[in-house]
């Protein structure tokens, strides 16, 4: 039996997702994605998760598609076929998910990180859209980084394949922050803190509302959304919430996590 490539560890609200296929770049072979879909759906499904957290083990965040087994394979049998339900998972996880990098991301793993709605990495990281260079076309993965780069970065940086560091990564729009590696675990654990404070049902429907593209006329829009903020004031939480403001405790869903 294969060894498991992605580990999944739920601990005081925070579900790790760990790719731990360090000798293959942590690339997206067959395996780690189907162990990767599967610890993303148990992550969602899981009422202990607050937050998710992508991360690996190595000095590589993830090397994109694995080029071994796509060389020679028909359209059909190529890992872009599922890596899209990857994608959409992360995005539209009602659970936010926080991107983790202490090593660089190429390619899918770049897609991976837009995906993601925090991505926080060691000032030491690169990235590239390297497909261009080896005759394919950063397709799927435009549909979660496009939303997220400034539009001359993408055009210049899709078609160019250069390699960029976090610095400007973080300028354009692809991660949220970098900082030293020695920090990266403390400000990954500061965000983590922060998103544990908000209530689970408040930030899956801020995050649909993030997602979602504005339809209708501006007094449309302001009545659906005098008709979202109604029902959380009169919700559960809303009520919970400001029982708890008034009273100067932390509501139920931020008390301490054993």
């Amino acid at each position: 039996m294969a060894d498991e490539l992605v580990h999944l560890d739920v601990v005081r609200g925070a579900a790790t997702i760990t790719l731990d296929s360090p000798a293959n770049r942590n690339a997206l072979s067959a395996q780690l994605r189907r162990e990767l879909l599967a610890a993303l759906d148990a992550a969602i499904a899981d009422p202990a998760a607050r937050v998710i957290v992508l991360t690996h083990t190595g000095p590589v965040f993830c090397a994109g598609m694995d080029l071994k087994e796509t060389r020679g394979a028909s359209a059909d049998e190529q890992g872009i076929m599922d890596f899209p339900a990857i994608l959409e998972r992360i995005w539209t996880s009602p659970t936010p998910v926080l991107a983790r990098l202490a090593g660089p991301a190429r390619a899918g793993g770049v897609g991976m990180v837009a995906a993601c709605d925090v991505a926080v990495a060691a000032d030491s990281t690169t990235y590239a859209f390297s497909e261009v260079r080896i005759g394919v076309v950063p397709a799927v993965i435009s549909v979660t980084v496009l939303p997220r780069l400034v539009t001359r970065a993408a055009h210049e940086l899709f078609l160019t394949g250069e390699t960029f560091d976090a610095a400007r990564a973080v300028r354009i729009g692809l991660l949220t922050t970098a900082v030293p590696a020695d920090e990266l675990d403390a400000e990954v654990d500061r965000y983590v803190g922060m998103l544990r404070l908000g209530a689970p049902g408040a930030l899956a429907a801020t995050k649909q509302l993030l997602l979602d593209a504005p339809t209708g006329s501006m007094a449309e829009r302001f009545a659906a959304m005098q008709r979202l903020s109604a029902g959380f004031f009169a919700g559960e939480e809303g009520q919970e919430g400001m029982r708890a403001f008034a009273e100067k405790r932390p509501p139920t869903w931020a008390a301490p996590t054993p």
